[in-house]
Order: structure tokens, then C-alpha cells, then sequence
């Protein structure tokens, strides 16, 4: 990997998050040093079980998935990945045939770069991806997808599987707080503040009874859920 020196980041002023998955330790290090550098902040992981916990704990913007990883394919854990939650995913690798780029990009890659490449190419293509990630989440920024929900933030209206339920005011706003953070845990505390912040609210049986109510209005089986979900002792996730 050759590095001519940094480019200046114009397009995106904000650290960006970026996820390296590879199980070469000199390039995860060489990645990470060009790459903060540029002005993204790095984490890192060798496997997809590194990869996926990271993923689930933490904001990523961009993910730059290795093909040949020691416990799976990279692209297997890129559909793993869009499936919780939409982010651009460039697949890296030495691997330059037909056959590892089709699938690459046909469960859904933005981008497939081959090694060994210039970090001024890499760079270029990964804010080429974000910028047109930012410009599709700007022309849908009335609705949130999830799996089969669809919440649209203009006609205040939920749909499940293209059925419209309907919401109360509040069943709406933690609704709109799980979605907008899909696949991330979002605490007790964090609901409470955000949906009764004018309110002196020390009994949280409130917000379980608004979350009951939501699966029974969400899930084929409220018993069971599958898409808004109790991580214990922390507070809620909204998954696909």
C-alpha cells in the first residue's frame, strides 16, 4: 500500500467512523495510520465475530471488509451487516476475480477495491461512497426503514410490512429514537430523558408499558420479539 501523502479532507469536516476487517495485523496497522491521517477515526477487528460486536456497539459509517477472513467470508459478513443496519461496506482484497467481485458487490458492497492500491485511490473511492450515502439519506430524511418497518417522519405514520398501525404521540417518539439508532443499544435513561423531558419521571414502569405496547402493535409475536428487543439491564434495540 502505497501513501503519497494525506489529502485534505474538504467534503467531510466531521470525524468519520471507519470499521477495518482483515486478518493481516501490518496492514490493519498500515490502514489505521494512513487512514487517521486523512481525518477518519479507525476501529479495527480481524474475524467477523470481532467485526459484528464492534458493529453492534458502536456507530460506523464505512466498512472496508477483507474477502478471506479466518472465520468466514467478507462477503457473507457485509450482507450480515447491511441486513442490521445501512451503512456503505467497500470489499478489500487481493482477490482480483469475476467471481469475488460479483458477489462482493451483488450482496451489497458500494465499491470493491483490489490489492495492493494506493491510499489516495482508497481514500477517493470511500468518500466518493459516503457522499453518495449522505446525498440518498438526505432525499429519504422523512423516513426510516428497519427490516418491515417504515416510519415516515412527515406523515407521522408507521407501517409494518406496508400495513399502516397507528401510534400515540409517544408510542411514535421511541419509536423514532430505536429507529433513528438501528442495531445499537439505546438505554433506559436515554428513553426516559427523551420522551418525558419536562416530566420528573422516576417510575420507568412507564416506558415498559409503552414498549409492550409497541410490540404488540409490531410483532407477529409480542412474546417473542424479533424487532424491538429488551437487552437486559440496559434498555432497548431496534433490529430488522
Amino acid at each position: 500500500m502505497n501513501s503519497p501523502g494525506p489529502i485534505s479532507p474538504r467534503a467531510f469536516p466531521s470525524r468519520q467512523t471507519v470499521l477495518v476487517v482483515d486478518d493481516e495485523a501490518s496492514y490493519r496497522e498500515a490502514l489505521t495510520l494512513g487512514l487517521e491521517a486523512e481525518g477518519f477515526a479507525v476501529k479495527v477487528a480481524s474475524t467477523c465475530a470481532e467485526a459484528e460486536a464492534i458493529f453492534a456497539s458502536q456507530a460506523i459509517d464505512l466498512a472496508l471488509l477483507d474477502v478471506m477472513l479466518p472465520d468466514g467470508n467478507g462477503s457473507d459478513l457485509c450482507r450480515r451487516l447491511l441486513s442490521r443496519r445501512h451503512i456503505p461496506i467497500l470489499m478489500v482484497s487481493a482477490r482480483d476475480d469475476e467471481v469475488a467481485v460479483v458477489l462482493g458487490l451483488e450482496f451489497g458492497a458500494a465499491d470493491y477495491v483490489t490489492k495492493p492500491f494506493r491510499l489516495r485511490e482508497l481514500v477517493a473511492r470511500m468518500r466518493a461512497v459516503l457522499r453518495r450515502n449522505a446525498e440518498e439519506q438526505k432525499d429519504n430524511q422523512d423516513q426510516l426503514k428497519v427490516g418491515p418497518l417504515l416510519l415516515d417522519l412527515s406523515r407521522r405514520e408507521l407501517r409494518v410490512s406496508g400495513s399502516a398501525v397507528e401510534l400515540s404521540r409517544k408510542e411514535f417518539e421511541l419509536m423514532q429514537l430505536l429507529m433513528e439508532r438501528a442495531g445499537q443499544v439505546v438505554t433506559r435513561d436515554e428513553c426516559i430523558d427523551h420522551l418525558w423531558y419536562d416530566t420528573e419521571l422516576a417510575d420507568t414502569r412507564t416506558l415498559d408499558t409503552h414498549v409492550r405496547r409497541l410490540r404488540r402493535k409490531i410483532e407477529s409475536d409480542p412474546t417473542n420479539p424479533v424487532h424491538l428487543l429488551t437487552v437486559r439491564g440496559i434498555g432497548f434495540r431496534c433490529d430488522p
